[in-house]
């Protein structure tokens, strides 16, 4: 049946409102995939949302309606309150909410935790590589790779330490980059996330909401080919999964 469902965060960041707000609307390929807003209250938002919200560098809601139910929602509204903090930086409010419109306890768990990983990763950017554009590529692995064990096997497979925590600094072999210095910036049982001085890697274990290991990558280093790092990492996916 369907049932409506709500995610809120509020955090902390050094960055500006003008920077947080740049970050979510032409920003977005350095920490989340590349999304276009159309800036003004009515305008198209992605994935065929409108925004119902728009006032830089403080508010921005889009909406969602899908009547037939497409990915598994009938509604979807992604809200964002951003105030300058007393000192310097922003705080900000986030607010997911819609409607699921079956598996609600498995769907509400899975955007729960990518949630979390998400906003990480937002504040990576901004306190790393605020403002620099991002060459952006996202691969999903095989039908293998949606097992129990499979996010550790990827962890195993890139030769990580396996009682590295975050914060912890590690030598890598990534594919397309080589042998490289990063920091595990981001694990727990569900995700996990490296950053090098050029770029970060996002590792999803969607294999534990009935779905397949992904990967995504924001490289910031210059002349970064997406299309090439895709292939790399689905080539590298294919090899760990066979």
């Amino acid at each position: 049946m369907p049932k409506p469902f709500e995610i809120v965060r509020e955090f902390e960041v050094e960055s500006t409102p003008e920077e947080v707000f740049a970050a979510i609307t032409s920003g977005t390929a350095g920490w989340l995939w590349p999304s276009e807003y159309e800036p003004k209250e009515g305008g198209a938002a992605p994935f065929g949302a409108t925004i119902t919200a728009w006032d830089p560098p403080h508010r921005l809601t889009a909406r969602a309606e899908m009547p037939d139910g497409v990915h598994g929602q009938t509604l979807n509204q992604l809200d964002h309150l951003i105030e300058a903090r007393e000192g310097g930086g922003s705080w900000v409010r986030y607010v997911h909410s819609g409607i699921f419109v079956d598996d609600w306890e498995n769907q509400y768990d899975g955007a729960n935790h990518h949630t979390d990983f998400y906003l990480h990763t937002l504040g990576q950017y901004l306190k790393h590589f605020n403002g620099r554009p991002a060459a952006y590529a996202s691969v999903i692995g095989p039908a293998a790779s949606g097992t129990p064990d499979a996010l550790e096997r990827s962890w195993r497979a890139l030769g990580l330490p396996a009682g590295a925590a975050e914060g912890a600094a590690v030598d890598v072999e990534l594919p397309g980059a080589g042998l490289v210095q990063a920091v595990v910036d981001y694990r727990d049982e569900y995700f996990f996330g490296l950053r090098t001085g050029d770029a970060m890697y996002r590792f999803f274990g969607r294999n534990h909401w009935g779905a397949t290991v992904g990967v995504a990558v924001h490289d910031f280093a210059a002349g970064a080919d997406g299309d090439r790092i895709g292939a790399d990492w689905t080539a590298w996916l294919g090899k760990v999964y066979a």
